[in-house]
């Protein structure tokens, strides 16, 4: 059975020393031990941004995709390779703004794969603009008087686009962070998880010790009830989405596999695609 140590390889991280990612690493290498995955059964795909460079620190399969396309590969995957535990991962600007498009469709379909954003307000990579969850006021290079676009809402754009399982963390607390991963991973549907991932080189206000101060625990509200969409919704609002745990998460809808008729059958990566000479003519007649 394997331990995260199997799933670590012998490439160095080059993110800046400091840097929420690296916990985020850690916790996805822990999860995928303790559910009892191997690096043979896991397929990690990410976008372009800081984030995006960790499908290539992990031991399992990988691909660093183009910007914002990480969940329409993701999903092509899964749907290639059922088999196959799939987890995409991005920063918000890949996940948020770029990959939106995607990211609600990933949700509303509801397909059978974990999606963990590191959540920074900035774009770190290209040395720090404003990204779409940056609050009023916030001064970057490209917003040197301070931006007047509110940030996006997304963990209640999820629950109003339908999202099964939507959790937040934080990267300094990596036990909890890992256990977020490993329920996401056993869900039977989409699991949306934002990481609030601290960038220390270039985001001077949403800073670890800000975090501390701000982020409210699930496990601290009375009465809390992660299977109560309304509940969910409302105690968002009430503290501006920053809170971390399980925010909701529904059991009952089938995933997107459940529904599609024939994905039972044989899997496409083990399916025989070969073809006849005549089948080939045929294909080719129809282009012409």
């Amino acid at each position: 059975m394997a331990t995260f140590k199997d799933f670590r390889n012998n490439v160095k991280p080059n993110w800046c020393p400091g840097c929420g990612d690296f916990s985020v690493q850690a916790a996805i290498q822990r999860a995928a031990a303790n559910v009892g995955l191997e690096p043979d059964n896991l397929a990690v795909i990410s976008g372009i941004g800081c984030s995006g460079r960790i499908s290539g620190y992990i031991k399992s399969y990988g691909l660093h995709g183009i910007h914002g396309r990480a969940l329409p590969i993701a999903q092509g995957v899964k749907m290639a390779n059922r088999d196959l535990t799939v987890i995409a991962s991005g920063g918000d600007g890949d996940g948020f703004a770029i990959g939106m498009g995607h990211t609600v469709h990933a949700i509303r379909r509801n397909i059978d794969i974990t999606y963990i954003v590191m959540d920074n307000q900035i774009y770190g990579l290209t040395k720090g603009q404003t990204s779409p969850r940056s609050e009023v006021g916030f001064k970057t290079k490209s917003t040197p008087q301070g931006s007047v676009e509110p940030a996006i809402g997304v963990m209640e754009l999820a629950l109003t686009a339908g999202a099964t399982f939507v959790a937040q963390s934080f990267s300094t607390d990596l036990k909890e962070l890992t256990s977020i991963i490993e329920e996401g991973i056993k869900h039977k549907g989409f699991s949306l998880i934002n990481v609030f991932s601290p960038c220390v080189t270039y985001n001077k206000v949403n800073t670890y010790d800000w975090f501390k101060e701000h982020l409210t625990s699930l496990s601290t509200i009375e009465g809390y009830d992660s299977s109560n969409r309304m509940m969910a919704m409302q105690t968002l609002m009430e503290h501006n989405g920053l809170v971390k745990g399980i925010i909701y998460q529904d059991k009952e809808k089938p995933s997107y596999q459940d529904l599609l008729h024939g994905y039972s059958k044989e899997a496409l990566a083990t399916a025989d695609l070969s073809i006849s000479e005549a089948q080939f003519n045929e294909l080719i007649a129809e282009f012409m």
